[in-house]
């Protein structure tokens, strides 16, 4: 094939995969002021933790499969080709969690005890997610996107969406205890 030709179906294909994203998050595709990324963390086998977890040593957790980790990897290309380069983000202190959070790629991590998991202890929950709608609608309508790594029930607590491992809940920031829900990101 001759190199303009190359080059015509380069640009055509770039075209089309960038007209598939717009498609598939038609919402995030031409505004990222005031996203927030609410996602549980990438693939970890298993369901909860071991007895006797602590959240300083993850030999005593249970952590990303390697799947896991290179399932982090391409949610966070996903995320770049939305057009999110760089963003705050904040991780549940479980190691799943903070590893997802790095493997992102996106900007330096911090820890968020509030987005830490309340499974098997329903007790904290109410506290906990009062805490995060109050953390959500403090978020500024147009600041830099947010990237929020936690767990299932967070996400379901808040969204009433069962996320599956890597899924994120997209939602615009706007000021109250219920930001718009926006879109869903799935990444295989």
């Amino acid at each position: 094939m001759p190199a303009p030709h190359r080059r015509s179906l380069i640009a055509l294909s770039t075209a089309a995969l960038l007209a598939a994203l717009a498609g598939a998050c038609p919402a995030v595709a031409q505004d990222t002021a005031g996203l927030i990324v609410l996602m549980r963390h990438a693939e970890a086998p298993g369901t909860g933790d071991p007895a006797g977890f602590t959240l300083d040593d993850c030999a005593t957790q249970r952590n990303l499969s390697e799947d896991g980790r290179a399932q982090a990897a391409r949610i966070g290309g996903r995320l770049r080709q939305l057009g999110i380069d760089q963003a705050r983000v904040l991780s549940s202190q479980w190691c799943r969690c903070l590893d997802t959070a790095r493997l992102l790629d996106l900007g330096p991590v911090k820890e968020l005890p509030i987005l830490n998991s309340f499974f098997g202890q329903q007790d904290e929950e109410k506290e906990r997610i009062t805490q995060l709608r109050q953390f959500l609608a403090d978020l500024p309508r147009d600041g830099k996107p947010v990237v929020l790594v936690t767990h299932q029930v967070t996400v379901t607590a808040v969204t009433g969406i069962f996320p599956a491992s890597g899924e994120a809940v997209l939602l615009r920031a706007n000021g109250t205890l219920n930001p718009e829900q926006v879109d869903r990101l799935t990444v295989p």
